[in-house]
């Protein structure tokens, strides 16, 4: 497909070291357009690669807020109950959930939650546990890398589902949540440190794990984008109180929800 053509050849550009000077004027101008603050970050001189300004780490580990945290930084698209399997990305535009996560329609208990957290080419862009949780699942769902504005989400029907995705299913508190790890234009990769065997914008076709004594602390690392994208959340009913408001800005290890 012409967008994941994009992505990929975007990502060789984004890798290659220019000469310092250039480097520093590419990294410092790429700041100054997207509004990057950075004082939880090495200044932009310290990167040899745009793409290691995009994955840039946070000199010190965030102080955790109790609760379900947010695993990314970014702006909330969109966050609710959802039924019959569906959920809303924004107003009056839903999209299939059991279609999103690779179910089939009866293995979806009626009734969940969901949030969709949109990470901008400003944010951070590592992903961290939410919560404890063990890992039962995981599945890589080839697909279209189609951008995901909200403009694109109105024209381009159940996108979500579409794109490129990684989703692992996680088991907290004797309840099932989802952690969907969206795909779009420019975001050739998703790295999950746990499943190097999961390869994005590759030859790799559907391919679905069963997982055995794999589990995450609260505010571990689990991966990271290559550039911004979406983060979407279903979590059975039941399981969270959300504490958020569509297009409510967040950082990673603030509280997004308690449980219930």
């Amino acid at each position: 497909m012409l967008q994941n053509a994009i992505s990929h050849y975007f990502g060789v550009l984004c890798a290659k070291k220019f000469p310092r000077a250039i480097q520093n004027f590419i990294n410092k101008s790429y700041v100054n357009y997207f509004k990057i603050d950075l004082s939880e970050f090495l200044p932009a001189s310290n990167y040899d690669s745009l793409n290691a300004l995009f994955t840039r780490s946070l000199n010190q580990p965030r102080k955790l807020d109790e609760g379900f945290i947010s695993p990314s930084d970014g702006k909330i698209f969109y966050a609710g109950k959802g039924a019959h399997n569906q959920a809303f990305s924004i107003k009056n535009c839903d999209y299939n959930v059991s279609e999103l996560l690779g179910l089939n329609e009866n293995e979806l208990n009626d009734g969940f939650d969901y949030v969709g957290i949109y990470l901008s080419p400003r944010d951070y862009h590592h992903f961290h546990a939410p919560c404890d949780f063990e890992l039962l699942g995981a599945k890589y769902m080839p697909g279209a890398l189609w951008s995901v504005s909200k403009a694109l989400l109105k024209k381009v029907k159940n996108l979500y589902a579409k794109n490129e995705r990684v989703v692992l299913e996680c088991k907290s508190k004797d309840k099932i949540f989802w952690l969907v790890f969206v795909g779009a234009l420019n975001v050739g990769k998703i790295s999950i440190d746990k499943l190097p065997q999961i390869q994005t914008n590759a030859k790799q076709g559907l391919a679905s794990y069963k997982l055995n004594d794999i589990s995450y602390q609260k505010g571990e690392h689990i991966g990271k984008f290559e550039l911004g994208s979406t983060i979407v959340i279903i979590a059975q009913d039941g399981f969270l109180n959300l504490k958020i408001q569509e297009d409510q800005s967040i950082k990673y290890a603030q509280n997004i929800a308690d449980f219930k």
